[in-house]
């Protein structure tokens, strides 16, 4: 089995920055792509980012991109979301996701349900 913990979220105004972490241990050979998503209040989940670990490409949504970056640190297990120029629409439950895909171009084509592991979230609050 594998185990994914977020960490770093917060409440920060608009325009301001967090960087979320995700450690990944237990069977981390069950994935080879990482993903984060997010859930706000009364909203389906959606993709933010994914990186495919075997070649780092990555998928970002459109509403992040450009103020997203998603990381990895294959050494410590860890994948980073640096969210920069914060908006209040980014408010939500973060989650980190985690599986093992065929290939890094149906790890960035998955969809938010399509991951096999999920961590219990992290809460990010941005004010205007």
């Amino acid at each position: 089995q594998l185990q994914l913990v977020e960490s770093g979220g917060g409440s920060v105004q608009a325009g301001g920055s967090l960087r979320l972490s995700c450690a990944a241990s237990g069977d981390t050979y069950s994935r080879n792509c990482m993903a984060w998503l997010r859930q706000a209040p009364g909203k389906e989940r959606e993709e933010v980012a994914i990186i495919s670990t075997s070649d780092t490409s990555t998928y970002y949504a459109g509403s992040v991109k450009g103020r997203f970056t998603i990381s990895l640190d294959n050494a410590k297990n860890t994948v980073y979301l640096q969210m920069d120029t914060l908006k209040p629409e980014d408010t939500g439950m973060y989650f980190c996701a985690a599986d093992r895909f065929s290939s890094p171009w149906v790890c960035t084509s998955r969809g938010p349900e399509g991951f096999g592991y999920r961590g219990r979230g992290t809460q990010v609050t941005v004010s205007s």
